[in-house]
């Protein structure tokens, strides 16, 4: 695996004593993360909107329940 970094960032980042392993890896996880609930809401999309317009027409299922 091949990774380049900016030298000034690595520069600062040994500075304040940051673990750079351990930063990349923290970083690809919430970019990852991010990623799949991209791809998650995308992928539901449809029904989001089926269900808003249900909502939009009908109300909600037990709002007549609501106490607020």
């Amino acid at each position: 695996m091949n990774l380049t970094l900016s030298a000034p960032l690595v520069e600062e980042a040994k500075a304040l004593g940051l673990n750079l392993s351990r930063a990349c890896e923290s970083g690809l996880e919430m970019a990852v993360a991010a990623e799949r609930a991209r791809r998650w809401q995308a992928e539901n999309r449809p029904f989001f909107d089926w269900y808003n317009e249900k909502v939009e027409q009908d109300g909600l299922l037990l709002g007549r329940y609501r106490q607020f």
